[in-house]
């Protein structure tokens, strides 16, 4: 049984592209598209698959009062409920690769809107589920799960079902909740349908001639532009598009924070922070920690920023100047075959086991490769489709970075595949918190294999750039992004009104602080202070601070596994394929030894980023 992870899951799909072999070439300016018709042979079967599901959906409730009879029929109705839960989490994913490839196309917005209605529905049809096993006492509970062995897939949520009785309500209530979850999570829905449909984007003419738009994917690619005026006349047109909607989307976050607010508060936790905490099972010291750690860490990130200011050449470093590379370099075009190679040959450390389920992958069309109009940006692994394979989501550039991002979600894809072979569906469904080591740790061996096979110290350089960038982004970014989503619930649980103006203010000092602005070491301007609004993760409800620790994590295993410690690459393994059997945090740290509410969790990436700095300097 998943039911409480089935919208995280959701949130967490990552798309691959399909490369058609790793010995068949794909031109760079070839998109492949996934074939999803392992998933809905049609439209037609997905609508007689939606019918059922919803007919399925009516006859939950007469569960209700059943399930206290006997072991076996609580074994039974669980059985019942979680196979429907998986029959909704492949009709919602059909939908959302099939929008999320055009969120333009009217067809796939109403498909998306009615998956959506059909979990709420599903939510409210098993309402009444955890106040009645929290009814039916720990004892008894126990008890059966003792002489029933047709349980044990459902131990682990009876168990954290027992564990969340102080916020969990009553039937009706929890009915009525169920009730508002569309109009509670809407404000995402609007985000989305801004950011990748309905925003007119700006074109400029670069220096060369070349005329570019700016969209969402535009941005991530022309940020880096060599030339440095590009680079600021695209940061100046991007967040003045942005501002002219900072009131709207002062708005949408907003009413996404109150939801949020008011889900803890009515669930009787102490603070939204602590709500989602608990959801994962994750002590709070985990955050805290963090936070901490990275804070005390701000004069080594200061270091990093002068040293990319003087590669640059750069007297006045600003914010347009983060993301092109520290040096100049033809890497050659990084195409889906190149990058599917490249990962392969990366990724061999982790032994035969592992690259035969990347290569399954790789030579399965399982992927949505280039950017296009209307599509979503980013990329994403979606692996909640438990009896087909993950998905892959890419806005693949043919450039390192997004070699750097086929890597990272194909990580994604094997811990998919590693946790469902050795999981039933219902513990299949891991956390983020270990979700994004799976992906980072391919991130660290791609630049280390990279550095390693570099034509020249100029090659070198630029790759030893690319590793302090990830650091730069992953660790601190997703830190001061971590610090501001706390601030912006903060602000409501203490009754502050948030607006778009209030919410760049409250950004804009965060980049300040990080960035070293008061002390000379990166300006930012204020109106880029509107980036907050740019960021989706920040509907995901205290998702982004696990990147953070996810690098921490991924860099205290790479440590040790790049020394050769096949100890240390076995446990990680393990760590991957245990899915959700158990918290996240309880796994790293039963299964390697890895607790990250300790600073010495810290130690690995931070030693990392001096080597890296260390190796730069060394070459000039």
């Amino acid at each position: 049984m998943n039911v409480r992870t089935l919208t995280e899951k959701a949130l967490l799909l990552s798309l691959t592209l399909v490369v058609a072999s790793l010995s068949t070439p794909v031109k760079a300016s070839e998109s492949v598209v996934w074939d999803l018709t392992g998933v809905y042979a049609n439209d037609e079967a997905w609508e007689s698959a939606l019918e059922t599901a919803q007919a399925e959906i009516t006859a939950l409730p007469r569960l209700a009062g059943s399930l206290g009879d006997s072991s076996a029929s609580l074994s039974a109705a669980l059985n019942q409920i979680s196979s429907l839960e998986k029959e909704i989490a492949r009709l919602y994913v059909f939908t959302s690769l099939i929008f999320d490839s055009d969120q333009r196309d009217a067809d796939a917005q109403a498909r998306i809107g009615r998956s959506r209605t059909l979990y709420s529905n599903f939510e409210e049809s098993i309402s009444w589920l955890a106040p009645e096993i929290l009814a039916i006492g720990d004892a008894r509970i126990e008890a059966f799960i003792s002489a029933d062995e047709t349980l044990a897939a459902h131990e682990f949520f009876l168990r954290d079902t027992l564990r969340s009785a102080p916020h969990t309500l009553d039937a009706k209530t929890e009915e009525i909740l169920a009730q508002a979850s569309l109009a509670l999570s809407a404000s995402e829905q609007i985000y989305e349908s801004y950011a990748n449909a309905d925003i007119p984007w700006p074109t400029v003419t670069l220096s060369e001639g070349q005329e570019v738009t700016l969209s969402q994917a535009g941005y991530s690619l022309w940020r880096a532009a060599p030339n440095r005026d590009d680079r600021k006349l695209v940061f100046d047109t991007f967040w003045q598009t942005w501002n002219q909607y900072n009131d709207g989307m002062g708005a949408t976050m907003a009413a996404n924070i109150q939801s949020n607010v008011f889900g803890a508060k009515v669930r009787n936790h102490d603070s939204t922070l602590a709500a989602n905490l608990f959801d994962d099972g994750l002590p709070p010291e985990v955050y805290t920690q963090l936070v901490t750690q990275v804070n005390q860490s701000l004069p080594l990130f200061h270091r990093y920023l002068s040293l990319r200011g003087r590669m640059l050449g750069v007297d006045d470093l600003r914010y347009f100047d983060i993301y092109p590379p520290l040096v100049e370099v033809d890497t050659g075009e990084f195409d889906l075959a190149r990058s599917a190679a490249i990962t392969f040959e990366a990724l061999k450390p982790f032994g035969e086991d592992y690259l035969a389920l990347l290569k399954q992958g790789l030579d399965g069309e399982w992927m949505h490769s280039h950017p296009a109009p209307g599509k979503r940006s980013g990329a994403y692994m979606n692996g909640s489709i438990y009896d087909v394979h993950p998905f892959v989501l890419l806005n693949h550039n043919d450039d390192y970075e997004s070699l750097s991002t086929f890597a990272h979600e194909w990580g994604h894809a094997v811990h998919s595949l590693l946790a469902q072979k050795q999981n039933p569906y219902e513990t299949a469904s891991y956390s983020t918190f270990t979700a994004e080591m799976a992906s980072t740790i391919n991130e660290i061996l791609l630049q280390e294999y990279m550095i390693e096979n570099a034509r020249s110290d100029e090659e070198k350089l630029f790759y030893l750039g690319g590793a302090l960038e990830n650091i730069r982004g992953t660790l601190f970014r997703q830190t001061m992004f971590a610090e501001f989503e706390l601030a912006m619930h903060e602000a409501v649980e203490a009754g502050e009104p948030l607006t778009g103006p209030k919410l760049s203010e409250m950004y804009g000092e965060l980049l300040k602080r990080y960035h070293g602005h008061e002390l000379g070491i990166l300006t930012i301007d204020d109106e880029y202070a509107a980036e907050w609004a740019f960021i989706p993760h920040f509907y995901y409800d205290f998702y982004v601070f696990q990147y953070a620790t996810s690098i921490t994590g991924a860099a205290w295993f790479a440590e040790q596994f790049l020394a050769g410690d096949e100890q240390v690459r076995d446990s990680f393994i393990r760590v991957l394929s245990a899915g959700g059997s158990d918290y996240a945090h309880n796994i790293l740290r039963d299964e390697a030894g890895l607790d990250m509410t300790t600073a010495e969790a810290y130690a690995p990436v931070l030693r990392r980023m001096e080597s890296l700095m260390d190796r730069i300097e060394a070459l000039r």
